[in-house]
């Protein structure tokens, strides 16, 4: 069956008659969720199976923000608090091996976590490199400032996921560490010269080209264009993201209902697409919005359609996992971080 070009939230912890006429009617290629759709294990796992039945597509990608840390959409009292990545950070400065396997390892759980409610897709990991003076949205999801260092961990977290059947979703290329403004609320721009931004927030993202999917910033860089976002702008994604960085898999947009971007709906839709993105996200589950991106959004086809049918083909089934020993390690590994950075 095909599908439109869009992924796609929903309003609460089941779905709603129209919700469901929706996806039927406009054929989502994914669905995303959030704190608002969680309650329990057995009703989000409920939930994604209805997702599934809505769409009619047994394999139809659903994804989730789970990095740990500020970032975490499933929490407590039902599911484990995992660490943010500067932890991962802090424990490479010691000991570069331990701060690999403990990403590594955490991610691993994520995935394990994650597999267990049906959720395939996690937009993980961050290559962001953050700089001082840059809006706190980054801060502490960040796994450093040395792009080299982000890449192995932001590697090391893909491969987690990997292991646990989880497909990783690379964010925020080509970069959104630099950034002076939460773009949720506004639009910011980054003077940074173009040699730097190579050398650093390129930089990072570089090693990681060969991930399936990859989310875009809603950040101006101007040494490259400076009246529209990356997520806007087809300078942006043809000569930076795929030629320079040389990202050849599936690109989504940031959440097209975040203030950085200009117009209503409709336009910021035609926008991203004209720019070259091959999906356009949309995350606040306002039925009215969902209905205006999707009036704007082609069916999945061409270059497009051969990207995404990759990134489903990437996913590998789960390795065998020992969860109890796994959080123990981790725990300890957490631990060890603590107190060097105490």
């Amino acid at each position: 069956m095909s599908t439109r070009a869009f992924i796609t939230g929903v309003s609460g912890t089941g779905l709603t008659a129209a919700e469901r006429e929706f996806i039927r009617a406009e054929r989502p290629w994914g669905f995303i969720l959030f704190k608002r759709n969680v309650e329990s294990p057995a009703q989000v796992a409920a939930l994604v199976a209805e997702l599934r039945a809505a769409s009619g597509a047994a394999g139809v990608p659903v994804l989730i923000d789970q990095e740990g840390g500020r970032v975490q959409r499933l929490g407590p009292p039902h599911w484990p608090l995992y660490p943010a990545g500067a932890v991962f950070g802090t424990l490479y400065d010691t000991d570069s091996a331990l701060g690999l396997t403990a990403a590594r390892l955490s991610a691993r759980l994520i995935a394990a976590d994650l597999a267990d409610l049906g959720i395939t897709v996690d937009c993980l990991p961050l290559a962001d490199v953050p700089v001082a003076g840059a809006d706190a949205v980054i801060g502490n999801r960040a796994y450093g400032t040395d792009p080299g260092k982000v890449a192995a961990i932001a590697r090391a977290v893909t491969q987690g996921l990997e292991q646990g059947g989880v497909l990783p979703v690379l964010k925020h290329i080509p970069g959104h560490g630099r950034a002076t403004a939460d773009t949720h609320f506004k639009l910011p721009t980054v003077d940074t010269p173009r040699d730097e931004l190579e050398r650093t927030d390129f930089a990072a993202f570089k090693p990681l080209a060969d991930l399936p999917m990859a989310m875009t910033a809603h950040v101006v860089f101007s040494a490259v264009d400076p009246a529209h976002p990356a997520t806007t702008s087809a300078t942006m994604i043809a000569q930076v993201i795929r030629h320079a960085i040389g990202f050849q898999g599936l690109l989504m947009s940031d959440d097209v209902s975040m203030n950085a971007l200009a117009g209503n709906l409709a336009e910021r839709t035609r926008a991203i697409f004209a720019a070259g993105c091959d999906m356009v996200l949309h995350c606040n589950g306002k039925i009215e919005e969902m209905r205006d991106v999707a009036a704007q959004t082609p069916e999945l086809s061409g270059i497009a359609l051969a990207r995404a049918n990759a990134a489903l083909a990437a996913r590998k089934p789960p390795q065998p996992f020992d969860r109890t020993a796994a959080r123990a390690e981790l725990d300890a590994l957490i631990v060890r971080a603590n107190t060097a950075s105490a």
